[in-house]
């Protein structure tokens, strides 16, 4: 095994692991951008079917995660991912069945269906399971670049993904995405299968309910802050329409370069000085950009808003998580990041309708002002956990 006191080493196998979180990442991106106008135009149902088909999925990623950490723990980080991955492929197979059925409407729709669900259940398996594999390899004092990287991974392969899906369909029609998406799960099976598996951590397994409970301040912390994320992801778009400004996909790419750039510059930082200061200072920065774009004139000052807002929200993620998962025992670790993770699936589900009822009630903008409200909900709230931590460690210690 690599020298993991090499900063180089360990961010190369840091590399290799989370490589599996963006294979899968990828399978989600592919159909993320093409099935709402399938199923509206093609299959002819109307908008709230063709954004529950891609709602499905999260929810299915929901409630799946106690599931998901109970099997990383008991089975192991790999063969979760492995079984992760080969959901994602039959993920595939439900897609390309619903293509051949496009004549027959009703079970096209149900083999969409029935595939997010999949894709949603292996995607619990995958992105948690990669995490734990990770820290597993290079040490739990280097579980904040294990997240960061994941992050990275998946933001990135989703980015890649939409637009790739858009031109597949386009090229050559809806079964190459169902194709591209089992072969992508063969991939990282073949890759996973040969790779060196991490120990199943020995020790007391902690029921999933008691790790939520120890985790739940801090997940309510990161889903505050995940709600200016959903807000740009979901509503960027419309803003720009209704104040007649061009391009609203340059703000969409600032917001995500900024994110991935500051956890590149800026990830050790939760290491050094902890990971609530890292997570006051990034949700401080959000509030920021989110106020910019409430407040903006004009296309450039929202450029800038989005892209403060991807810096500010890029970190909040891993330090608050670094933080959750030193809570629990390491034999517990799978269902600390299942249970963590839930609140970002939780924030994002519900973000869509809670934003669109205060766009309908105050205006566009306004839902920029709700979002960075929630920030500072979430800032404080890890302010309290940041002044609170000495004397949970001394209850813990005792």
């Amino acid at each position: 095994m690599p020298d993991t006191q090499r900063p180089m080493a360990v961010t190369l196998q840091v590399v290799s692991i989370v490589l599996f979180t963006f294979i899968g990442y990828l399978n989600i991106g592919i159909p993320l951008a093409v099935l709402p106008g399938y199923v509206h135009s093609e299959l002819g149902y109307g908008a709230v079917i063709a954004g529950l088909v891609i709602s499905v999925q999260y929810l299915a990623t929901l409630l799946s995660r106690p599931y998901a950490g109970r099997m990383i723990d008991t089975l192991g980080c790999k063969r979760a991912v492995l079984i992760g991955m080969a959901g994602c492929g039959l993920s595939g197979v439900f897609m390309l069945l619903a293509a051949w059925l496009a004549s027959f409407p009703a079970l096209s729709l149900a083999s969409l269906f029935i595939g997010r669900l999949v894709l949603g259940s292996a995607e619990s398996l995958v992105g948690s399971g990669a995490i734990g594999w990770g820290i597993g390899r290079v040490g739990a004092a280097n579980t904040a670049k294990v997240i960061s990287w994941n992050g990275i991974a998946s933001y990135g392969a989703l980015a890649i993904g939409a637009p790739l899906g858009v031109v597949l369909v386009s090229q050559l029609g809806l079964w190459s995405m169902g194709v591209s998406i089992i072969l992508l799960g063969a991939l990282g099976v073949a890759l996973g299968w040969r790779k060196e598996a991490v120990p199943i951590v020995a020790g007391v397994r902690l029921p999933f309910m008691n790790v939520l409970g120890r985790v739940f301040p801090h997940g309510c912390a990161l889903a505050l802050g995940s709600i200016g994320f959903g807000t740009i992801a979901t509503f960027i778009t419309l803003y720009y329409t209704t104040q007649h400004w061009d391009n609203a996909v340059w703000a969409l790419s600032l917001f995500g370069a900024s994110f991935i750039g500051a956890r590149l510059l800026f990830g050790n930082l939760i290491n050094r000085i902890g990971g609530f200061r890292v997570a006051i200072a990034c949700l401080s920065v959000e509030i920021l950009g989110l106020l910019l774009l409430w407040l903006a004139p004009d296309a450039q000052w929202a450029l800038a808003g989005a892209a403060l807002s991807g810096f500010g929200f890029s970190l909040v993620f891993p330090a608050l998580g670094v933080e959750a998962v030193n809570l629990v025992p390491a034999s517990s670790r799978g269902s600390a990041v299942g249970a963590y993770s839930l609140f970002i699936d939780l924030s994002l589900g519900i973000t869509g309708p809670l934003a669109g009822a205060v766009a309908a009630g105050f205006g566009f903008a306004s839902i920029f002002l709700f979002a960075a409200l929630a920030a500072l909900g979430g800032m404080l709230l890890c302010l309290y956990l940041y002044r609170q931590a000495p004397k949970a460690r001394e209850a813990r210690n005792a």
